[in-house]
């Protein structure tokens, strides 16, 4: 059966402007800059003077990193870099030298037990970065949060085919999604981005990826990445395998958006 004419008309004009739009979105990003200025401008400030690095709930200079909480979520916090670090795309990120802002974020975890108030297990939380053309700031953050309880039974349903090499695996809503298996001793000395540009194949290809970071049933590691596809409708916004309502920890939160 053909598609009504009305019908093919909507989908050309879909394909036409979907990525007149990404680039609209990719050009105005207010305040772009955000995270950074709260960084630079108040965390830093505050703890050398005070002690006490607020907004921040930590800081770390010796390792680099801040954990912000986000205003979004009940229990989202973000890590980000005490340097400019424009996110994903970033060549920084690739250099052995540069903190492996990935396990730190895995390591303090705990801040979000913290805020529930008792502990939360690790099968209940991830991390995602965002690709370049899937977020709003252009200072690395690193989302720790709650996953989506279908994407960890699917994962942790597939996970005995995984290997400690990139490979596709089915798609998750329609979008492409490439895993593999890392160990804990794996992630302690070598970081997550050098992994991913293995699957990118060259340095401007990262731009393209979003990251994540989750728990396997094992007790170790998967790394999980998508690429953008404006075909798919897809920016490569990994952070939507994340629920940041935690209806898991707060079943009242599962009905509201």
């Amino acid at each position: 059966m053909s598609m009504p004419r009305k019908y093919q008309y909507a989908l050309v004009l879909f394909i036409v402007l979907l990525p007149v739009v990404a680039v609209l979105l990719l050009l105005y990003r207010p305040q772009s800059d955000a995270l950074w200025r709260i960084v630079s401008q108040q965390c830093l400030p505050h703890q050398s003077t005070t002690g006490v690095p607020t907004p921040c709930a930590r800081v770390n200079t010796k390792q680099g990193y801040v954990l912000l909480k986000d205003r979004k979520g009940i229990l989202q916090y973000l890590l980000l870099p005490t340097r400019r670090n424009s996110g994903i795309e970033d060549p920084q990120l690739l250099s052995p030298a540069t903190p492996n802002y990935l396990a730190a974020a895995w390591h303090n975890r705990d801040l979000l037990s913290q805020r529930y108030g008792s502990a939360i297990p690790d099968r209940l939380l991830s991390l995602t970065i965002n690709s370049r053309y899937g977020r709003t700031q252009d200072q690395l953050h690193i989302h720790l949060s709650c996953t989506r309880q279908h994407i960890v039974t699917d994962l942790w349903r597939i996970y005995p085919t995984l290997r400690t090499q990139w490979r596709r695996i089915g798609d998750i809503e329609g979008k492409r999604y490439w895993a593999r298996r890392l160990s804990n001793a794996t992630l302690e000395r070598e970081s997550p981005f050098i992994l991913l540009a293995q699957l990118a194949g060259t340095p401007d290809a990262m731009a393209d990826y979003g990251l994540a970071l989750l728990p396997a049933p094992d007790g170790q590691l998967i790394l999980l990445a998508t690429r953008r596809a404006l075909w798919r409708g897809n920016l490569a916004s990994i952070e939507t395998i994340q629920d940041h309502r935690c209806p898991q920890l707060y079943p009242q939160s599962a009905g509201t958006p």
